[in-house]
């Protein structure tokens, strides 16, 4: 299809387009060699100057186009995904972004010294930096984005506010002015009308941005703001809007090319997120008329050429209850969400990044997109949504995720084995699901999670499934403070584990343990074990051992006779389980087939020194073991009075010092991680006795940060 698609023409594609509305072509168009392209500036190789799983998207349509790619690392990435799949790779500095990926003049030498003739920055670091963009045309570099101008103004949220105002675009109430002293902005937020957002006037991913709901609260949250925003974009300038409560975050994803065109391809709702990061996303906005469409895409169009935008951006609307729409910011660059765009309208929105960069044409008109059937987006985090969704860090001990085809997409920058840095952002996939309407969607999308095996950190797949599976979601009736308002369902109480489960548990130990004796007997051919005969032949002695697992810290006593059949009768309380069953290896994913009492159930299993795992269709299950007394002895022991590090990150600012006075709540350290900020409080009333880290110091998750004494 392929080869009689380059046969046709400009035109005929586009008819073969329309005509094949479907999921079967979605990656399967426009393969020929993108410097082919006469009469435009060649691209032939491309340094994508990003990591992670947006490294690896860029670089598997690059490949798709016959460009080639070259990868940029640091040292903490050096065995990393994006590096193994590029043609090229350059070492350009120590983990921390600011030294490596960050770096403007190291990342500019290497494209000097690969003969990139583009740079793609992805989203994140560089991708939205002005400075950087007017670097690559001052080297004669195509920067795979927006003018400069662009970015400039729509960079700066109190300028993109005045240009959408200008050019007829809805904006919110608020203050985007240059004065910036406390006290100033403080009387702009009294006038506007608690609750106010604060907003950094730089950046974006709901970093440098705090809702203050009261007077009291808001110079706490506007030096938060301030902290985080100097940090993630070196700009500490702030603006204050009025905060719509409830409201639905809707974007339209537009284009526009080097002629003076500019197209949308429809909304994406990304309203249910935490800590004002997206969680998941979904195209197109549910419930959405096709009127309503219709005008927030072509408000988004007009916010585009009001810049004279250039490439793939995403302006950003927030919608009330009634459908109103307003103004809220504009992305300069490719959407992490942007996936679910491409599956509702069956383009590859980074082979369009680089058709136009060249000098092309955008190649659809607006009347040739058109929007098929319903994609949702969830992001895969190692966070701990029990625990505030602190972010988290680790090795990927176990991974398997579903397979995937034309309705479902895996994007990620990681695989087994592989660690989630403390440096970088926590994301480690983006599921990607595709059907013909939005229950259908929906259905695959939770049917997918299922699937989505993690082992070896905190993972939110579980509470994505309870997320995609609550009613007001399914409803469509989506907003900001979805998960406040529905804390109670979607964090349920732990429940315990049933005893069906601690049967299956029970026997995947067994025969993992014995697996690795009859391993241990034929490679020594020990013939005294206890598993082997004078003759070298098995026998079955039966007898009872007692097995001790954890139902969530609870000690459960598990009594199991071995039988001379190979089955086993196990006893947990006053109930008795005749239990069977056998392990099988299939892609390197173990599974235990489990008979229990009659009932027959399939799991992965995965088996640690802390932990069985057990993944079927129909649940995720975790069954701790017993810690060993001589590793408990070597605790702390006795619990610690004070506050400890929720998660492994730096230390940014101390507020407290030894012998002062603190009331429950009161700031006392303030710790990033992840690109985050997270502030640590008084668990209770008291006087500092002790702090146990200075700013500028790495802590790893449940040390001790300060110690506190009780006021006599």
């Amino acid at each position: 299809m392929a080869a009689s698609a380059l046969a046709l023409g400009s035109e005929g594609r586009r008819q073969l387009r329309r005509a094949l509305q479907g999921r079967k072509w979605l990656w399967a168009l426009s393969t020929r060699e993108y410097s082919s392209v006469t009469g435009q500036r060649n691209i032939e190789k491309v340094l994508v100057a990003n990591r992670g799983e947006i490294a690896c998207r860029v670089m598997r349509t690059a490949r798709k186009m016959g460009v080639k790619s070259v990868a940029v690392y640091s040292e903490a990435d050096q065995n990393s995904m994006h590096v193994a799949m590029a043609d090229e790779a350059y070492c350009i500095g120590p983990a921390p972004s600011q030294q490596s990926y960050l770096s403007m003049e190291k990342i500019m030498q290497v494209a000097k010294n690969s003969a990139a003739q583009a740079i793609h920055p992805g989203y994140g670091f560089l991708s939205e930096n002005t400075e950087f963009a007017e670097l690559c045309n001052q080297e004669g570099i195509i920067f795979i984005g927006p003018p400069s101008s662009a970015i400039r103004d729509m960079g700066i949220k109190s300028t993109s506010k005045a240009i959408m105002s200008a050019a007829g675009v809805p904006v919110v109430e608020g203050y985007h002015g240059e004065e910036q002293s406390d006290r100033f902005l403080e009387e702009q937020a009294r006038r506007i009308g608690y609750p106010v957002m604060i907003k950094a006037v730089r950046g974006g991913g709901g970093k440098g941005m705090r809702i203050a709901f009261t007077e009291k609260e808001f110079q706490e949250q506007l030096e938060s703001a301030r902290r985080e925003a100097k940090k993630s974009f070196n700009d500490d300038a702030m603006l204050i809007e009025k905060f719509v409560d409830n409201p639905r975050h809707i974007e339209v994803q537009v284009f526009g090319d080097q002629h003076g065109n500019a197209v949308y391809l429809f909304e994406r709702d990304c309203s249910v997120q935490r800590r004002h990061q997206k969680i998941i996303e979904e195209a197109p906005g549910p419930g959405i008329k096709p009127e309503v469409r219709r005008k927030v895409g072509e408000a988004a169009v007009r916010a585009a050429k009001a810049v004279n935008y250039v490439g793939a951006g995403t302006v950003e609307f927030i919608m009330d209850s009634a459908h109103n729409f307003y103004f809220m910011e504009m992305n300069t660059r490719l959407q992490v969400e942007h996936p679910v765009t491409e599956m509702v309208t069956g383009t590859d929105l980074v082979e369009w990044q680089l058709k136009v960069a060249a000098g092309e044409k955008i190649p659809l008109t607006q009347e040739e997109i058109v929007l098929n059937g319903h994609a949702f987006e969830a992001r895969i985090y190692a966070e701990d949504p029990d625990n505030n969704f602190m972010p988290g860090a680790g090795p990927l001990l176990h991974l398997s995720t579903p397979p995937a085809d034309s309705c479902t997409r895996i994007e990620t920058g990681v695989r087994q084995g592989d660690e989630v840095s403390i440096h970088y952002d926590p994301m480690i996939a983006k599921l990607v699901v595709w059907a013909e309407d939005r229950p259908a969607a929906l259905k695959k999308l939770r049917y997918c999670l299922q699937q989505y095996n993690i082992v070896g950190l905190s993972t939110n797949v579980d509470f994505l499934l309870n997320l995609s599976a609550h009613p007001e979601f399914e409803a469509g009736n989506v907003h900001t403070n979805f998960i406040p308002q529905h804390h109670s369902e979607l964090f349920p109480p732990k429940r315990s584990v049933s005893k069906m489960t601690l049967c299956q548990a029970a026997l995947g130990l067994i025969l993992k343990e014995k697996l690795v004796t009859d391993t241990f007997r034929l490679q020594t051919e020990d013939k005294f074990s206890p598993f082997a005969s004078s003759s070298g032949r098995r026998i079955n002695v039966p007898y009872v051992r007692n097995m001790i697992l954890l139902d969530n810290e609870k000690n459960v006593n598990i009594a199991v006779q071995y039988n001379h059949d190979g089955s086993y009768d196990m006893q947990i309380e006053d109930q008795f389980f005749h239990v069977s069953g056998c392990l099988s290896r299939e892609d390197d994913i173990e599974y235990i087939r489990c008979s229990v009492n009659g009932v027959v159930y399939q799991s992965k299993l995965v088996v640690l020194d802390t932990a069985i795992y057990l993944f079927s269709s129909e649940s995720h299950e975790k069954i701790d073991l017993p810690v060993p007394k001589y590793l408990t002895s070597t605790s702390s022991g006795g619990g610690h009075s004070g506050a400890v590090a929720p998660m492994t990150g730096t230390v940014d600012k101390v507020f407290v010092k030894p012998g002062d006075k603190v009331q429950v709540g009161d700031s006392l350290v303030v710790m990033t991680a992840m690109k985050m900020e997270h502030t640590i409080r008084a668990p209770k009333a008291g006087i500092i006795k002790k702090v146990l880290y200075q700013e500028g110091s790495q802590v790893n998750r449940h040390a001790p940060l300060v110690e506190l004494a009780e006021e006599d």
